[in-house]
């Protein structure tokens, strides 16, 4: 696991078996994430989890229980344009 945490009851091999990226990753939090898909523009969303897909992303924020997906940028922060309400669904969403 790089610098971030899995999701509870998840394994990272798990998460490579079901996203089909052998690479997958869990990264670092503490990085700027914005969600792009807010109807009055983009919000900032307070990460919980992180996990890296290649040039892909999937985020846990803290207070909500939605996955939201986005691209990494060449900074380190995230931008987002979907949410999912499971992590399955997500993963199968990439």
């Amino acid at each position: 696991m790089a610098d971030g945490k899995l999701p509870a009851g998840w394994t990272l091999e798990e998460i490579r078996d079901v996203s089909g990226d052998r690479e997958a990753k869990a990264l670092s939090a503490d990085r700027a994430v914005t969600w792009l898909g807010h109807p009055a523009g983009s919000e900032r969303i307070d990460a919980e989890i992180i996990l890296g897909f290649h040039d892909l992303c999937l985020v846990k924020a803290t207070d909500d229980d939605d996955w939201y997906m986005g691209g990494l940028n060449d900074d380190g922060s995230v931008n987002c344009w979907s949410a999912y309400s499971h992590f399955h669904e997500a993963l199968r969403g990439l």
